[in-house]
């Protein structure tokens, strides 16, 4: 099977900039749900990069499931739970009591987004290279 972590982190990246985009276009539940999903990819593709596979869209849950050599610390994972938070509801309009999802999500919500998974993909990006390293 062909090493593809790069390509997801590459990805990964590449949705971090879009959710911050979205973020400046005031289209807040995109960057919210785009924010998730750059995290959940930059998460998979540690995963890749030390060759296991990861199914699943729960980053808090992909975190807690590396190996221990590459798992951050608590506060990552609760960062991630955040994230996870924005997966459903910035899509659907059954994810809330009433309102379509935009009416739900502002710009604190999408900073924070954007903050926790500018973190992760840090993270991940500090741990391959690591692997890359040696």
């Amino acid at each position: 099977m062909p090493q593809r972590s790069k390509d997801w982190f590459v990805q990964a990246r590449k949705d971090l900039e879009q959710a911050k985009s979205s973020r400046e276009s005031e289209h807040h539940e995109w960057a919210c749900f785009i924010a998730q999903q750059s995290s959940e990819k930059a998460v998979k593709a540690l995963h890749l990069s030390k060759g296991q596979q990861a199914w699943g869209h729960t980053v808090a849950k992909l975190i807690e499931e590396l190996p221990a050599d590459v798992r951050p610390e608590q506060e990552i994972i609760e960062k991630a739970k955040v994230l996870d938070s924005f997966y459903v509801p910035t899509r659907y309009p059954n994810g809330h009591p009433e309102g379509a999802p935009f009416e739900h999500f502002g710009p604190l919500q999408s900073e924070e987004a954007i903050d926790y998974a500018s973190e992760i993909v840090e993270f991940v990006s500090d741990k391959m290279a690591r692997e890359e390293g040696s």
